[in-house]
């Protein structure tokens, strides 16, 4: 089995209308932390993964804990594409928690 680090990077827009909205919106941004999500902006969160078997797992939970109104999507790159991030205005952080130096292949 090959490693190629990928990230999942996940983009919603959920409404936070009525208290049910706001319920499920916290539920499902609990489900992103648990799951190993890194916030990198308001409600854009981000995941590094080991492979595309881990993707399409992730995926499929996903599916299983998606909110049922608003727009969830997500996007699959590289972790060279994730490096070659242009800052225009703010700075990197440098957190270990957001490098694949802390990962662990067991």
């Amino acid at each position: 089995m090959s490693y190629r680090f990928m990230r999942m990077i996940i983009f919603f827009d959920l409404p936070t209308i009525t208290y049910h909205d706001r319920r499920e919106y916290r539920k499902f941004r609990k489900f992103l932390v648990s799951e190993g999500f890194i916030m990198m902006q308001e409600s854009v969160y981000c995941k590094i993964l080991l492979n595309s078997t881990a993707i399409n797992t992730m995926k499929i939970r996903l599916r299983k804990y998606k909110p049922k109104a608003g727009l969830v999507q997500a996007l699959i790159i590289t972790e060279k594409q994730y490096a070659s991030i242009d800052y225009i205005v703010g700075k990197n952080d440098s957190n270990i928690r957001n490098d694949d130096k802390r990962l662990v292949i067991l």
